[in-house]
């Protein structure tokens, strides 16, 4: 690996330092002959994602190099393979455990999860989603710690319909959620492209959308108007995507892709990766018919 700079999570960097470090972490990762999980591959994910928070939030990345944007997908690309495996690996470890459930507080990024859930239900309160009967977790993968910790710890009466394309995540939460019998009940696992589901969308109060749905903006931007079309009037919308230096980490979408939504919150916890944004579908006008 190329020699990459060791920082204090709390420091600022400069614009110089954060460009001449993420392009040798690129390099680093390019050479890799695998993402599996190694402690080579753990310290090339802790390395960005500690970069990534380091540089003010005031920058603009946007006057960054060309060369410099252009190995965000890559790195998107990379983070979403290997964040896959990494949740596959502790949550096959765990799932044949009597208990599986209390163990998932030795999860790398538990904690992080913790603070994302409990900030997005607190929004949703303040806004109206006080008892949703059902909510539809979009890339839930094979940790669903977010569905987890909202239902046992936010929304306690909630059903989850949580959606992956990867039928091998979807087999390890289910015998994970399995061990509880009540949060059984209200947590299902579906093995479906979010774009082949349509009118079922009409059935939830509040759908959430994983960051690392959508690999780049054009997809992100085509799944936000698949959901509009078809979830809800006044229904919910949470988007986890990136702003800023994350954006190297996550995919990211503007503002202005949200076409007929109405915005009710934006909020990115100080050194979270993960921007959350709190839609709402509007309800349709109706025309008055003329005399």
């Amino acid at each position: 690996m190329d020699s990459f700079q060791s920082f204090n999570f709390y420091t600022e960097i400069s614009t110089e330092i954060f460009i001449d470090q993420i392009m040798k972490l690129h390099a680093s990762i390019s050479k890799l002959e695998s993402f599996r999980i190694c402690e080579e591959v753990k310290s090339l994910m802790g390395n960005l994602a500690n970069l990534c928070t380091l540089l003010p939030s005031t920058i603009d990345i946007k006057a960054f190099p060309e060369e410099v944007l252009n190995i965000r997908e890559s790195l998107n690309n990379f983070v979403s393979e290997a964040e896959g495996l990494l949740e596959l690996e502790f949550s096959s470890l765990i799932s044949y455990k009597p208990k599986p459930l209390q163990y998932l507080t030795q999860y790398s990024y538990y904690a992080h999860y913790v603070r994302i859930t409990s900030i997005e239900s607190k929004i949703l309160k303040e806004n109206g989603i006080e008892n949703a009967k059902r909510v539809a977790f979009v890339g839930s993968g094979a940790m669903p710690l977010s569905s987890i910790l909202m239902a046992t710890n936010h929304m306690e009466s909630t059903h989850f319909d949580n959606f992956d394309i990867d039928d091998k995540a979807n087999e390890v939460a289910r015998r994970i959620v399995a061990s509880d019998a009540e949060l059984e009940k209200r947590m299902k696992f579906e093995t479906q492209n979010i774009m082949e589901v349509k009118e079922r969308l009409g059935q939830y109060d509040c759908i959430i959308l994983a960051a690392l749905v959508g690999m780049n903006r054009e997809e992100k931007v085509k799944i936000i108007g698949h959901i509009r079309m078809y979830m809800k009037e006044e229904g919910f919308l949470v988007v986890r995507s990136a702003k800023g230096a994350r954006t190297f980490i996550y995919p990211f979408v503007e503002d202005r892709d949200f076409v007929d939504f109405e915005l009710l919150a934006t909020f990115q916890p100080r050194h979270a990766l993960v921007h959350s944004v709190l839609r709402k579908k509007p309800k349709a006008k109706h025309q008055k018919s003329q005399m």
